[in-house]
C-alpha cells in the first residue's frame, strides 16, 4: 500500500494501527495483527478508501480475495467499485465443483481452489490478501486465475513484508 502512497496521513494511520505480535505463532516470527487495524473504524474505513481510490476506474469486474483476510478486505472493495467478489479458499472448502492450483510453502505444497466459472475469461481481476511476504500465494492466485483467461490487472495488499522478499 505505501510504495504509492509515501506522505499520506491515512498510511500512517493504517501502519499505527497494525499490532506487531513478537514470537507468534512461533519464535523469531513478528506477527502483524490486522485485528487492530478493524478495531479502529477510521483507519479501516482509511485502508478500503484508498484502494477504491485506486482501482475505481480501472474497470475491475472482480475482485478476487484470497482466504481468510483477503475476505475482510475485498468484499467492500467490490462492493465500492462495482465488482463481484470471488474468494479463493483452501482445499475442499467451497462447494460443488471447483479448479485449483498446487504451490509452494516454504516447507511443502498447498493449495487453492476456486469455483468453476466464478471468473470468466477477459475478466479484469484484482487480486486482495491483508499481507505480501515472499509473494507465493499471489504468484497461485495469479496463476489460477490466468488459467480461466482473466487479465490480473493487479495485486493489492495492506502489508508488504520487504524482508522476506
Amino acid at each position: 500500500m505505501s510504495a504509492y502512497l509515501d506522505g499520506d496521513e491515512r498510511v500512517r494511520r493504517i501502519a499505527a494501527a497494525i499490532r506487531v505480535v513478537p514470537d507468534f505463532p512461533k519464535p523469531g516470527i513478528m506477527f502483524q495483527d490486522i485485528t487492530t487495524l478493524l478495531l479502529d473504524h477510521k483507519a479501516f474505513r482509511d485502508s478500503i478508501d484508498i484502494f477504491v481510490e485506486r482501482y475505481k476506474d480501472k474497470n475491475i469486474t472482480v475482485v478476487a480475495g484470497i482466504e481468510a483476510r483477503g475476505f475482510i478486505f475485498g468484499p467492500p472493495i467490490a462492493l465500492a467499485i462495482g465488482a463481484k467478489f470471488v474468494p479463493m479458499r483452501k482445499p475442499k472448502k467451497l462447494p460443488g465443483e471447483v479448479i485449483s492450483v498446487e504451490y509452494a510453502l516454504e516447507y511443502g505444497t498447498d493449495r487453492m481452489e476456486m469455483h468453476v466459472g466464478a471468473v470468466q475469461s477477459g475478466d479484469r481481476t484484482l487480486i486482495v490478501d491483508d499481507l505480501i511476504a515472499t509473494g507465493g500465494t499471489l504468484c497461485a492466485a495469479i496463476s489460477l486465475l490466468e488459467r480461466v483467461g482473466a487479465e490480473v490487472v493487479e495485486c493489492a495488499c495492506v502489508i508488504e513484508l520487504p524482508e522476506l522478499k
